[in-house]
């Protein structure tokens, strides 16, 4: 008891360290009794970002540690124990045992956001394509969103159409975004090879015409996908998955405001979006968005998610 104890306090001290949003929003809309699930979910997932990023140091090592990740998350759904596992291993162990639905959101999550971080561990210091961007992007949105939908208001109507992912989808094309100058530095290209060959450019040129057209028809992509997960949210029938979806969108349209602001320039840090300024500017965008409910599919174009290209 005092170990789960232990490891439930490390979830959810290691999730308001990396995010006060994310924090904030388990522990006061999750479903009660799926709060520490919810912790434990986040947290060892960005621990396992974490070593991937600066604990892992040569691709051989970031190779083993990633094949034992996945090898740990197989073994467990087959029933099997896990030779000497860390204490954040033990997360995800406690977060398998407790998984009893037959293909689960709660799988589907740790399932494709696994695949995610065996993306980014293969992906660093090389260039990526467009496809293999598209497929980043789709693995995290439907990760998150079912993740979403699990942990908050579950068993509660959601529609599962095109528009399901879209919303996550665009603000992880502007995550990529805003956090360009750091994931350079770290050794992700969030650019894909082609737009770079096609205009003799390189990751680094950031500053250049030719990656400010490109940041332009990323920020004009997201601003369409936003709009599009809007309305799926406004089907979604939970209220507090609602609020969940509206929150995590704004806080990405707000860095979107920025960036067209300083005409398409991408800088190293947007400190504007925190803060209780930040705050109250999103509370107050998405109060009124969540008293507007649609009982039928609206008229919407589709916008598949696999349509253009695009790490919390």
């Amino acid at each position: 008891m005092n170990n789960t104890r232990l490891r439930s306090g490390l979830a959810s001290s290691i999730t308001k360290a990396a995010s006060k949003q994310t924090y904030y929003t388990i522990r006061f809309l999750a479903d009660r009794e799926r709060i520490a699930e919810a912790y434990r979910a986040y947290a060892y997932f960005r621990w396992v970002d974490d070593v991937l990023d600066t604990g892992a140091g040569s691709g051989f090592e970031r190779s083993v540690f990633i094949d034992r990740q996945m090898s740990l998350l197989d073994g467990c759904y087959r029933g099997e124990s896990a030779p000497d596992p860390a204490i954040e291993e033990q997360m995800l162990i406690e977060l398998i045992r407790s998984d009893v639905e037959r293909n689960s959101g709660l799988q589907f999550y740790l399932r494709n956001m696994m695949a995610v971080m065996v993306f980014d561990a293969k992906r660093r210091g090389r260039l990526i394509s467009q496809n293999e961007l598209n497929e980043y992007t789709r693995l995290l949105a439907s990760a998150v969103t079912e993740a979403m939908h699990y942990f908050i208001g579950h068993g509660c109507y959601s529609p599962h159409d095109d528009a399901r992912y879209l919303a996550v989808t665009a603000a992880h094309i502007t995550h990529m975004l805003r956090d360009t100058f750091d994931d350079i530095q770290a050794g992700y290209y969030n650019i894909p090879r082609e737009v770079l060959d096609a205009n003799h450019i390189t990751p680094q040129d950031v500053q250049s015409g030719a990656y400010r057209t490109w940041v332009r028809s990323r920020v004009q992509l997201a601003r369409t996908y936003f709009t599009a997960g809007r309305e799926y949210l406004n089907r979604v029938e939970n209220l507090r998955c609602r609020l969940a979806g509206f929150a995590y969108a704004a806080r990405f349209e707000c860095v979107l405001d920025l960036i067209e602001r300083e005409e398409y320039f991408l800088r190293a840090a947007y400190p504007e979006r925190k803060g209780l300024g930040a705050m109250i500017r999103t509370g107050g965008s998405i109060f009124p968005l969540l008293f507007i409910r649609h009982d039928t599919q609206p008229a919407l174009e589709p916008v598949p998610v696999r349509q253009r290209s695009s790490r919390q």
